[in-house]
């Protein structure tokens, strides 16, 4: 170890130390590649299986933390390439899914790849200087938050079925909304038997409102097109201020229970002027779920309760919450996620337009089916099949597809 002092401030050095923190941060960093790429895995079946492996990982237990939200980081910057190139989101990305997947039927699939690294990565570059204002600000203000939660994703959901365009969209939107929300109730809390102790009901129910709609309607498509050049169509300050507003949405996810980054990106659609279209969907609904990661570890060292799936698997992994190093691993994470989302996503997207898109939606199907089985069992499969019927309502309207987060929007509502 080399020690110098400058200033009267003493700087140790342990370069074998760091080294061996930097593979960890690496290796998770890896896993996030992975997971994010799976079509229809949620971070937080990621995350709980690898609080499931974690004892049998060799090496200190806070750097196994380490990488586990190095994991969970990339994750929230990959996930969006699957849901551009196939439609299957992330639940996070879901509200981003339709307007990114319209961008990539246009052949602006590499702008949409740029456009969501963007705002991931100015989403956790602006965290750092609002980390203090936001967190003092929301922790004053969260019992009157927590108070009044059930008005507030009441007037979201209320707010997606008024502002669609017609009167039969209206009609769509609200059986969409009733839908998803009574399916929501009937199934969130049922209890699964997944062959792996990662299990849940969110991964069916996504992956049946969001993604197996769209491989259907794909099977009658002609797939995805050439892409055009990366050239983005917005301006500097426009990025800069949907990254802001996605942020600033990031953080109320990160502190508030029960408002997950899906919500959030939802009720933050409603707020994207008309002029920013797709593309604005896609800088914001990606700045919510990043900036997420980085208030959600504030909020825990504010509040002492993790608001994440990612940070409940990290304390039930045992790892210490050593704040210096897990937020050093979130911003190099976040350096990887920002260089691969481009780099990996344009040769994702030529991969998927050189194979036969019915052949591939079926696979994916094929997938989708099988992970709902692993991670829920045979309730898994049923829930999918359920949520798929559901998913399909929204396109027989001329609806935005976002109606369909009544699933999580009603029965938080309603307590």
């Amino acid at each position: 170890m080399g020690v110098s002092a400058w200033a009267g401030v003493r700087i140790a050095v342990a370069p074998s130390a760091a080294a061996t923190a930097l593979a960890f941060v690496l290796g998770g960093a890896a896993l996030g590649v992975v997971s994010g790429l799976v079509p229809g895995l949620h971070a937080n079946n990621m995350a709980l299986l690898l609080a499931a492996g974690a004892a049998s990982v060799p090496g200190p237990p806070r750097l196994v933390g380490a990488a586990m939200l190095a994991a969970g980081t990339v994750h929230t910057f990959l996930d969006v390439v699957p849901a551009l190139a196939l439609g299957v989101p992330d639940p996070a990305m879901a509200a981003t899914a339709l307007p990114g997947h319209e961008l990539v039927l246009a052949g602006r699939g590499r702008e949409a790849l740029r456009l969501s690294a963007l705002g991931s990565g100015l989403a956790v570059a602006l965290a750092v200087p609002l980390a203090v204002p936001v967190t003092e600000l929301v922790t004053a203000v969260y019992p009157t938050i927590r108070a009044n939660l059930s008005v507030v994703l009441a007037a979201v959901a209320v707010g997606l079925v008024t502002t669609e365009g017609s009167y039969r969209g209206k009609v769509g939107a609200g059986l969409a909304l009733a839908a998803s929300g009574g399916l929501g109730l009937v199934t969130l809390d049922l209890p699964t038997g997944g062959l792996v102790s990662a299990g849940g009901t969110l991964a069916p129910l996504f992956a049946g409102l969001f993604g197996a709609p769209v491989l259907i309607e794909a099977l009658r498509g002609q797939g995805v097109p050439p892409q055009d050049d990366a050239t983005m169509a917005l301006s500097k300050s426009a990025v800069g201020g949907l990254s802001a507003a996605g942020t600033l949405s990031g953080a109320v996810v990160g502190f508030i229970p029960g408002v997950s980054s899906a919500i959030a990106a939802t009720g933050a659609l409603l707020a994207v002027p008309y002029r920013f279209g797709a593309r604005g969907f896609v800088v914001i609904t990606s700045g919510v779920n990043t900036a997420n990661t980085v208030f959600a570890l504030l909020a825990l060292r504010a509040l002492g309760s993790p608001r994440t799936g990612v940070l409940v698997a990290l304390e039930e992994s045992g790892a210490p919450l050593h704040f210096p190093l897990l937020l050093a691993s979130v911003a190099l994470a976040a350096a990887i996620g920002f260089v691969l989302v481009p780099t990996v996503g344009d040769r994702y997207l030529s991969v998927v337009g050189a194979i036969d898109y019915a052949v591939l939606s079926v696979a994916v199907l094929a997938l989708l089916v099988a992970l709902s089985a692993v991670l829920a069992g045979p309730i898994g499969v049923g829930i999918f099949a359920a949520a798929t019927v559901v998913g399909l309502l929204p396109p027989l309207f001329g609806s935005r597809r976002a109606t369909l987060m009544g699933v999580l929007l009603v029965p938080l509502a309603l307590g």
